[in-house]
C-alpha cells in the first residue's frame, strides 16, 4: 500500500504576503486559476477552482545534494490550501494524467522509472515499492514534466 502527502502549507504562508515585484525578484509568480482543471496544488493535490489565488515558483523536490539527481522545478501553491493526505488511492492531481513515475533508492539515485497514465499508475507504483531498494517514488506531470508528488510506502 502506498501514500502520499501534499507539502506543508506553511513555509508559503509568507510569499503570499510579498507584493508582484517582490515576488517577480525570487523567480516567483502570483496567478489566478483562470481555468477548470489546469492548476494542480502540490499542498492539496487537487486542482483548483477557476478564479483561486495561487503562486508559480520552483520547488526543490529532490534535495539530496549528493545525488546527481538532485532536481527542483516549478510548482503551483494555493493560497488556501490544507496539506492533503492520500493512503492507498491517487491524490486527484494525478488522476487522469500521464504521468512520469521515478524510483529512487536511499542515497537518491533511479531504481526504476516508467511512463503510466490511468488504472495503470498505481500498479506501478505498487510495483515499484514492492522493490525493498526503492525508498520512493516521485510523480512529475509527463507532458510538462513539472513534480506532481511524492509517494512512499503506508
Amino acid at each position: 500500500m502506498f501514500q502520499m502527502h501534499g507539502l506543508e502549507a506553511e513555509p508559503f504562508a509568507a510569499l503570499f504576503r510579498l507584493s508582484d515585484a517582490e515576488l517577480k525578484a525570487i523567480g516567483a509568480q502570483r496567478v489566478y486559476a483562470d481555468e477548470a482543471d489546469a492548476y494542480p496544488c502540490r499542498i492539496s493535490l487537487t486542482r483548483v477552482p477557476v478564479g483561486e489565488e495561487l503562486l508559480l515558483l520552483s520547488h526543490v523536490h529532490q534535495p539530496t545534494a549528493s545525488s546527481p539527481y538532485r532536481a527542483s522545478g516549478p510548482i503551483f501553491v494555493s493560497r488556501s490550501a490544507a496539506t492533503g493526505h492520500y493512503r492507498g488511492e491517487l491524490a486527484p492531481i494525478l488522476r487522469n494524467r500521464l504521468l512520469s513515475l521515478r524510483a529512487y533508492d536511499v542515497a537518491a539515485l533511479i531504481v526504476d522509472a516508467e511512463v503510466a497514465e490511468g488504472d495503470a499508475v498505481a500498479e506501478v507504483i505498487e510495483r515499484f515499492l514492492s522493490n525493498p531498494q526503492v525508498s520512493h517514488v516521485d510523480a512529475h506531470f509527463a507532458r510538462r514534466g513539472c513534480f506532481a508528488a511524492r509517494i512512499e510506502r503506508a
